[in-house]
């Protein structure tokens, strides 16, 4: 088994320590690869020093400008310090290099919302989706933002698909919930799915509030 192999087996264990201390050793072997550097910054990053993580991850790029893997990982150091703009600029480049995969066109399309930037984000969530389409948490966050944007007949089938092979997604139901009570005169569909929210997850307290007010809005009519 070589060195790299080892340090990912220490890695998958979580003996972190022994991992990085491999990875070195198969960097000072082989300081022209940059795939030890991305493996030191993911493992770095995975404990929370992105101070440590960063350097590694820019080594590598300095070694492959094509390195999306790096790229990927820089990122999502930015988004965890809120520099979202920053961030979506680096998941850009990961796609553009290849990682075409659903995560990261699921941050790239978070860090666009979390910009201010709601309608870009959505075609990069909406292909998060495609790509993934069993990721409830994916598909979540592109009904919101397709709510957000009153795009409503597209976000109720996003909800809907969700709780049909989850039926106790409380914020599935939550969100359903907001959208009849925003959108529609439906006001038993949007107590019916608030209800069940905070039904399934009693500190759901947004889904209690909603549906008291609701409630209350019926009494005086």
């Amino acid at each position: 088994m070589s060195i790299h192999q080892d340090a990912i087996k220490e890695m998958q264990e979580g003996n972190y320590e022994k991992a990085i201390e491999l990875f070195m050793k198969a960097v000072e072997e082989n300081p022209e690869e940059p795939t030890g550097y991305i493996n030191i910054g993911n493992i770095f990053a995975s404990l929370g020093d992105a101070e440590q993580a960063e350097p590694f991850f820019q080594k590598a790029l300095t070694l492959d400008e094509s390195a999306g893997t790096a790229f990927y990982g820089l990122a999502n150091l930015y988004y965890n310090q809120e520099r979202f703009e920053e961030a979506a600029k680096l998941y850009e480049k990961a796609i553009q290099t290849g990682l075409d995969s659903a995560d990261a066109y699921f941050m790239l399309g978070k860090s666009m919302e979390q910009a201010g930037n709601d309608r870009l984000a959505l075609p990069y969530l909406q292909r998060a989706v495609e790509l993934n389409p069993d990721d409830q948490e994916i598909a979540l966050s592109y009904g919101i933002l397709l709510a957000k944007l009153e795009l409503f007949k597209e976000a109720k089938p996003v909800f809907e698909s969700i709780l049909a092979v989850a039926p106790d997604h409380a914020d599935s139901h939550y969100n359903l919930g907001v959208l009849y009570a925003v959108s529609t005169e439906d006001k038993a569909s949007a107590l019916s799915h608030l209800e069940q929210a905070f039904t399934v997850e009693p500190d759901h307290t947004q889904a209690r509030y909603l549906f008291d007010m609701i409630k209350l809005g019926e009494q005086g009519e």
